[in-house]
């Protein structure tokens, strides 16, 4: 069945029988990974993770099932998460639904699956299953998800605290929630006793990085400049920031342009469009020279190597900041040669 935010969080904070699976799939494959990680602590921290992909349950379908059925080997709480599940999994989730006993909670992430696919709709058909579609949030929301999160810790967000959270983490609910963890530990607070997240705090631990921060290295990207690009990027890993901000900003930067291109191949002149958008003074002789230089294709094209990036850095055991970099030096070298 399909279920909202709430019945999510209930169904993986007191995980029960009458679930016998959850599938987490849309495009923010991020996001889907803190909702798993979420039953991992209602789990408790001795309990027992087997981790599984789709090629796995396409090679034994079986398995799903018996590993569902079967007994901690130290007798303990046990669960099960499955990534990169996609309709060769099909089989595999159809028994699961059929064994006779399933005591293990299952969380299954498929951020590649579209609208027609066969386990999705198995998921969204059975009482027994439940399905939410992870997406990205966009500002407005991700300030709320940042408040959201901050009080499941026992913050209270004031001022432009939640709003700094996610400029600082681009948005990223997996790092937002690492963040907050840090915030609640400096601020000694947990829901029993309930602590002021404030930007006096956020300066006090440095919460990890400012739009200003970001937005040289994305500008280095979209001006086509590998050298200046190398610079910010050393200044960002010297700092210890995670590349997901930056990659998810320059993904926005690059749907900005691309909207605003489509104006201007309409007809539109450069400077109308870049007055109707509002571009912020001081970033609108680059955007001129952006919009001048990055043909349509090379947007779209630019766009979907950063996101196959991001999947890719938030993917477990990849040496994620290397890949991050690789694709926005590829991408800027793109920009220089783009028209």
């Amino acid at each position: 069945m399909k279920a909202n935010e709430n019945q999510l969080r209930t169904a993986l904070d007191k995980p029960g029988p009458a679930t016998r699976f959850v599938l987490l799939h849309g495009p923010d494959e991020s996001g889907a990974r803190d909702h798993a990680q979420r039953l991992a602590r209602a789990m408790g921290p001795e309990a027992e993770r087997v981790d599984l992909d789709g090629a796995a349950l396409k090679a034994d379908p079986g398995r799903l099932a018996a590993e569902a059925a079967s007994m901690s080997l130290f007798g303990g709480a046990r669960h099960i998460r499955v990534t990169g599940v996609g309709d060769e999994s099909l089989e595999a989730f159809e028994l699961l639904l059929g064994a006779e006993t399933a005591g293990n909670p299952v969380v299954a992430i498929g951020p590649g699956l579209k609208g027609t696919s066969k386990l999705l709709k198995l998921a969204l058909a059975s009482p027994a299953a439940l399905s939410f579609a992870c997406y990205l949030p966009n500002a407005a929301d991700a300030d709320r998800l940042a408040s959201a999160i901050a009080a499941e810790h026992g913050l209270r967000t004031t001022g432009r605290a939640a709003h700094r959270l996610v400029a600082a983490t681009g948005g990223d609910r997996a790092i937002i929630a690492r963040e907050v963890e840090k915030l609640a530990l400096y601020l000694d607070a947990a829901p029993d006793r309930p602590g002021t997240l404030d930007d006096a705090a956020l300066d006090a631990i440095g919460a990890d990085l400012g739009d200003s921060e970001i937005s040289g290295a994305i500008e280095a990207v979209v001006a086509g400049d590998a050298a200046l690009l190398g610079a910010e990027l050393a200044k960002l890993d010297e700092a210890g920031v995670s590349p997901i901000p930056l990659l998810r900003g320059l993904v926005r930067r690059l749907m900005a342009l691309a909207d605003m291109r489509g104006e201007v191949d309409a007809g539109a002149g450069v400077n109308d469009v870049i007055e109707r958008h509002r571009v912020f003074f001081k970033e609108k002789a680059a955007t001129a020279r952006a919009l001048r230089a990055w043909s349509p294709r090379r947007l779209a094209q630019s766009i979907e190597h950063i996101r196959q990036a991001e999947r890719a850095t938030i993917a477990p055991n990849t040496a994620g900041t290397v890949i991050a970099a690789a694709a926005c030096l590829a991408v800027a070298r793109g920009g220089r040669r783009a028209g």
